[in-house]
């Protein structure tokens, strides 16, 4: 049964989507960018058993301030400091050169809360698994596996959150990592 603060994770679903209205993934089909942060709540709720109201609604809105023109104050405003600091937590800065912001998610992982590493553990789980099934339009085999093995850099900060989570992300890292092991050997023996 849904209770009064649900009222919260529906505003944040509402926002999130109309930020994301006219963006898609950058995989072949295009997919609906609301999707993403629809999926990464999703992991919290199904797999982490997260319930705490400000993370899934955080997860929802997690892309907003790096991949859209929301301002802080203006999540402040419609959500409150809270929800704020948590998706600048999970933030890149997108000022900075894309090598750079990698390195700084390592760094900075072991830094952020407790909630915002929930949050950034189901991002890199459904950014893992789009690897796997829908990945981005032009990324090379060798891209893909460089992104996992970044991604296990990261997630090795995150650890000692939430064991179901991390369990998920381990199993979701080995199967992709494997297919792309097959590919790759299948791309191998296609060219001798």
């Amino acid at each position: 049964m849904l209770t009064p603060p649900f009222d919260l994770f529906i505003r944040a679903l509402e926002f999130a989507a109309h930020k994301h209205c006219d963006q898609k993934r950058r995989d072949a089909g295009q997919t609906p960018y609301i999707n993403h942060p629809i999926q990464v709540a999703n992991i919290l709720w199904q797999i982490g058993q997260v319930q705490d109201e400000n993370v899934l609604s955080a997860a929802l809105l997690h892309d907003t301030l790096e991949d859209t023109d929301t301002q802080p104050e203006e999540l402040e405003k419609a959500f409150s400091q809270d929800i704020l600091t948590l998706v600048q937590e999970v933030s890149d800065d997108k000022s900075l050169p894309k090598a750079e912001r990698k390195r700084l998610q390592i760094v900075h992982a072991a830094t952020i809360s407790s909630q915002a590493k929930l949050i950034k553990l189901a991002d890199k789980i459904a950014n893992i698994q789009d690897i796997g099934q829908a990945p981005p339009t032009g990324w090379s085999l060798e891209r893909r596996l460089e992104y996992l093995d970044w991604s296990e850099k990261v997630i090795q900060a995150l650890r000692g959150v939430n064991p179901a989570l991390e369990a998920h992300f381990d199993k979701s890292l080995s199967a992709v990592r494997e297919q792309l092991q097959d590919n790759k050997a299948e791309d191998k023996s296609s060219d001798q």
